[in-house]
């Protein structure tokens, strides 16, 4: 951190990772862990005005996001990665979860500047998340030395073509609660406050999701994001994804306002075209429908759909070999899915990934004001 006049700067770079950005930091630029460092990303993101407007947020969560970036303390990986997400409208920030699209960043990121030894053609990455624990591989393209950027890979939300990115999570089930099915089911009855029972199955592969059928809460389950986002079932929706938190011991009191970010809740349904996809979803990250799917929700989705009797194994269609296509409001998402030949009674997977683009947006300093200084 140095001196500008009335303000301090720090080294940073804007990456977008699949359909969402982030301010990238290399964890020596920053405070510790702590308040202070989360009251610096607050002020750099300018959260707590819809707008963002004296910061470097998008005025959406999907681009209103955080990496922070170390050469690894563990032996099986090269980088730890922490993901921040920070709230637009409140002074917040979530170290809770992963996320999937940013984590597609991150080798480029880290083959860029120099954290990892650059090798031609494919750089493995080996990323260990510190939110969560989870280990993921990245295989990301080089030429020149540098992530390559050019290429035919086209993702669902992103405009254009790109360099892909192969994203593989095999290693991270359970990586929020420690297992596929936290719950130790395969679905769980749920009695709502209005004595209907609701059916769900909770599933931990990525990031710990809630599924739950859209016909049993009085939606078809293709709805646009803005619908769903003023429907009435949004009050329903909420007290599932709170008592299913409770169920986890995420929290205690599933009415309280100011849940943490996971797990995620799905809406899942039958597609109308079954040669589109498997799987038609919905997710919502802090009771916020999503523009498209969350990267990790939709490696947990296909996980989900590997898990016979599971909500969304019972809802999916018939999925092509190898690969489960995830219908959602900006497209499909493709996953790749191989399962294990040793797998016992629970599924486990030598492949579970997609194809993602990245690419670096912008290079140099962020600029803050210095409270510690007197006002001129």
């Amino acid at each position: 951190m140095s001196s500008f006049g009335e303000q301090v700067t720090l080294p940073c770079v804007l990456m977008r990772g699949g359909t969402s950005k982030a301010v990238f930091f290399q964890e020596s630029a920053l405070p510790p862990p702590g308040a202070a460092r989360d009251e610096l990303l607050i002020r750099v993101m300018g959260a707590g005005d819809p707008l963002q407007i004296d910061g470097l947020g998008g005025s959406h969560l999907s681009t209103s996001k955080v990496a922070i970036i170390a050469p690894s303390r563990r032996d099986d990986a090269d980088v730890d990665y922490t993901f921040v997400q920070v709230d637009v409208e409140q002074r917040q920030v979530f170290h809770d979860g992963n996320c999937g699209n940013i984590s597609a960043a991150v080798g480029p990121y880290a083959i860029d500047e120099g954290l990892v030894q650059a090798k031609e053609p494919s750089t493995v990455v080996r990323i260990h998340n510190v939110n969560t624990g989870a280990l993921m591989v990245a295989r990301v393209p080089v030429s020149g030395g540098r992530a390559q950027v050019l290429g035919n890979c086209a993702i669902p939300g992103v405009p254009g073509t790109a360099a892909e990115v192969l994203m593989d999570y095999a290693e991270a089930i359970g990586s929020g609660t420690g297992h596929l099915l936290p719950t130790g089911n395969v679905s769980d009855l749920l009695m709502l406050e209005d004595g209907r029972q609701i059916e769900v199955s909770i599933c931990d592969a990525g990031n710990p999701c809630v599924f739950v059928r859209a016909a049993d809460v009085g939606l078809r389950g293709d709805e646009a994001p803005a619908t769903l986002n003023a429907s009435p079932q949004q009050c329903v929706l909420q007290e599932i994804r709170g008592k299913c938190g409770v169920r986890l011991n995420f929290w205690s009191d599933w009415r309280d306002a100011e849940l943490p970010a996971m797990p995620m809740l799905v809406l899942v349904s039958t597609p109308a075209n079954v040669e589109d996809c498997d799987v038609m979803t919905r997710l919502f990250y802090k009771n916020t429908c999503h523009p498209s799917i969350a990267a990790t929700g939709a490696i947990c989705v296909a996980a989900a759909a590997c898990v016979p009797g599971s909500v969304v194994h019972a809802t999916r269609s018939e999925a092509t070999s190898g690969v489960m296509r995830i219908g959602h409001p900006s497209g499909v998402t493709p996953v790749r899915v191989q399962l294990s030949a040793t797998a016992q009674a629970q599924p486990q997977f030598d492949v579970l990934g997609f194809a993602r683009t990245a690419r670096r947006l912008m290079a140099g300093e962020v600029f803050l004001p210095d409270y510690n200084e007197t006002p001129r």
